[in-house]
């Protein structure tokens, strides 16, 4: 092997041109190219080059700061997007939303095995992952504005079937983060929070004639690295460029964590307790649904809880934690550590993990709960002016053997609390979050009808399930009334199951539950 050319990041900067296709790396706050997407953007600024660009990305990159995907968000630098989740780059946000930039948003997973398939040289990846989605072209196609009318998704029939063919193209260049690099190009991800897709991202852009640009924390001598650490292998990359010591972080202003990289596992102190709150009470209900050796995933929010309220009833071991970046079981971390997993048994790639979840690979799924319609059509990326997008959201929900969307009945100003046994609004929410349609249909009740999908809908006063007839609430809470405090705070009368039953009055009370007891 020759020794691979090593130079600045403003030298590497340089090779990206008008009107190319990049590629990011990173999930969240973790593993960011921060170095290079820096270098790039200051060079934008000081030449107003390069312009034009497609930014191509999976996760979501940045802390909402200025950093990962907030570097291309200057009006001329890109003229397409297309990425999972938007939430961490407000900047790109506000550009899309703006209908100044061309915006796609796609599933999360789907775009980290597009990555394979580009390397491949597919016409594209096939999959039932967005169907009757805002994904599907016939709901939108993942466009994001006017503006945007390229078609990049299109709905065929195979072997009678119908799948969604989400069409692939060349990558120009590529930035990786990655832990060391030797002489000859060789790349580990050892300190970082796993490999997320830097091997396929590497070989989509080799293989599509583009440029690999990796950013490490150092380079050590040729042929010294443990060949099965290696992620990227030197025949892959173009050039390396040693960051900074900050740009290096293993998250984004944290410190580096070796129980994250499965370097070593720390002595873990007994969850918390929370406090019986509105919060608290939802998660309560969630716990209930799990079951022995249940494989879980857990959305950030309310869904959280649920993992302090396992281990508060001693029923922690009744469910493995997985995270979408690839970590299996350990302890899920938030943040700008989130995509971690500290004590982890095993670090799978990101793509490789959407592999296991797009195949139904979890038993059950706990996500946030917001915009709600009557057919059980469920809104979690896009706002009005708030533009989240879906991140894996789809891939999770729309394929696990069973999802409940936990969150609070009303938002904005909601406040709530337990006295003797029963749930007592004191102030209610300003915003209801069941309503006549979605704006974006993240979640489709239709596809779960049709695939007989069990879904509950758990609020700290009802909880509802997604039936044929559509949204059917089935249990209330002690102390609620029907009529004021469900019914009037939702914009369509849901369906009402004639065996209505009062939610478990334990959940309301200061007292553990019990759960480890039952059978």
């Amino acid at each position: 092997m020759k020794k691979v050319k090593v130079c600045t990041a403003e030298e590497a900067a340089a090779l990206v041109r008008d009107g190319d296709t990049i590629a990011t790396g990173g999930f969240v706050s973790c593993a960011c190219p921060e170095s290079l997407s820096t270098a790039l953007e200051n060079r934008f600024l000081e030449t107003g080059h390069p312009r034009d660009l497609t930014l191509f990305f999976a996760a979501g990159q940045g802390h909402r700061d200025g950093t990962g995907g907030d570097h291309y968000g200057h009006e001329g630098m890109v003229k397409r997007v297309i990425g999972g989740h938007w939430d961490r780059a407000p900047k790109l946000g506000d550009l899309a939303l703006a209908n100044k930039i061309e915006a796609y948003n796609l599933p999360q997973g789907v775009i980290s095995h597009m990555y394979r398939d580009i390397a491949a040289h597919n016409l594209g990846t096939i999959t039932h992952v967005g169907l009757y989605t805002f994904a599907d072209p016939r709901n939108g196609g993942g466009k994001l504005n006017t503006c945007t009318t390229e078609d990049l998704v299109k709905v065929v029939e195979i072997e009678g079937q119908e799948r969604l063919l989400y069409k692939t193209f060349p990558i120009d260049v590529v930035f990786l983060r990655a832990s060391y690099a030797d002489e000859y190009g060789n790349c580990t991800v050892h300190r970082e929070i796993g490999p997320l897709d830097v091997t396929a991202m590497a070989q989509a852009c080799k293989n599509s004639g583009g440029r690999v640009i990796v950013q490490v924390e150092k380079i050590v001598q040729g042929g010294s690295l443990d060949p099965k650490l290696v992620k990227i292998p030197g025949i892959y990359v173009d050039c390396i460029v040693v960051g900074s010591e900050e740009d290096n972080l293993q998250c984004l202003g944290m410190p580096y964590d070796g129980s994250l990289a499965g370097e070593f596992r720390i002595p873990v102190d007994a969850i918390a307790s929370i406090p019986l709150d509105a919060k608290k009470v939802i998660a309560r209900r969630a716990a209930m649904e799990l079951t022995q050796d249940a494989v879980v995933n857990l959305g950030t929010g309310v869904p959280e809880k649920i993992a302090n309220v396992a281990a508060e009833e001693g029923i922690s071991d009744f469910m493995t934690l997985t995270v979408e970046a690839g970590s299996i079981a350990g302890i899920p971390a938030g943040g700008t550590q989130f995509g971690a997993a500290a004590n982890a048994m095993a670090i799978l790639e990101h793509n490789v993990q959407f592999d296991f979840y797009q195949g139904g690979g979890l038993d059950i799924a706990f996500l946030g709960l917001a915009e709600t319609a009557p057919n059980g059509d469920l809104n979690v990326s896009k706002f009005g002016t708030r533009l989240a997008g879906a991140g894996g959201f789809i891939d999770i929900t729309q394929n696990a053997k069973k999802v409940c969307f936990c969150g609070t009945f009303t938002a904005k100003g909601l406040k709530a609390g337990c006295e003797d046994g029963k749930l007592v609004i004191q102030q209610e929410g300003a915003k209801k979050k069941f309503v006549q349609a979605v704006e974006h249909i993240t979640f489709s009740g239709r596809y779960a009808v049709e695939t007989k999908q069990p879904v509950l809908y758990i609020t700290e006063r009802a909880v509802f399930e997604l039936r044929p007839e559509g949204v059917t609430l089935t249990e209330i809470a002690p102390g609620i009334d029907l009529q004021t405090q469900i019914l009037d705070q939702m914009d369509f009368r849901p369906q009402i199951a004639p065996d209505l039953k009062e939610m478990d009055p334990r959940i309301f009370r200061d007292e553990p539950m019990g759960l480890d007891r039952q059978d």
